[in-house]
């Protein structure tokens, strides 16, 4: 017997994509940011480790030591989400970054450095919080991350199949400006969906 279960669901999947649409974010990627190792697109939609450091101004913007990157966009109020392919490979990192986040040196994946993120390197997935590892049921290939500023919370979910990976709740952003944030190297390529 069905019992109306399949009807429950669609309706209650119409409502999430009806929501999700209301907060989806056109993000793009900020050259100006971007570690000197790392290749944009021309579209600024994927980015990818170059291996060769380029000749780019060393502005204060310019993450100088790792393969970061921040989207253009900055979000002070609201929700808000936008989705990442990061394939198969090892080697990458998304979430969100305070706007204040340190550019200059070596920094750390990690919410007392102003990170929030999701990643995978060294043969598992890393989580910016010190006091777990996610473990996906299945290995995910497009992230949705999910930003709630006057929650403060930030979610991350297999965009293919809704689960939910990890949320960090009580984040202490709150006030100040959070951007999209990336992290590549090694074989990795990182696309917005």
């Amino acid at each position: 017997m069905n019992c109306g279960f399949g009807l429950r669901q669609a309706t209650v999947s119409q409502l999430q994509s009806s929501h999700l649409k209301n907060g989806h974010k056109n993000v793009t990627l900020d050259p100006d940011t971007a570690n000197p190792y790392l290749i944009l697109s021309e579209d600024r939609k994927s980015v990818r480790d170059g291996e060769v450091r380029r000749r780019l101004p060393n502005n204060p913007e310019r993450f100088d030591t790792h393969g970061d990157v921040l989207g253009c966009e900055g979000f002070t109020s609201g929700r808000h989400f936008w989705e990442v392919i990061v394939g198969r490979e090892e080697g990458w990192g998304v979430g969100v970054a305070r706007k204040s986040v340190k550019r200059k040196g070596d920094l750390g994946f990690d919410t007392t450095e102003g990170i929030w993120g999701l990643g995978k390197w060294d043969g598992g997935y890393k989580l910016c919080s010190p006091y777990e590892d996610p473990v996906p049921s299945e290995e995910p290939e497009r992230i949705r991350v999910t930003l709630n500023c006057e929650g403060r919370r930030v979610s991350f979910y297999d965009a293919d199949t809704a689960a939910l990976l990890h949320a960090d709740t009580a984040a202490p952003f709150s006030g100040e400006t959070l951007q999209p944030y990336f992290y590549v190297s090694e074989k990795a390529n990182l696309r917005l969906s």
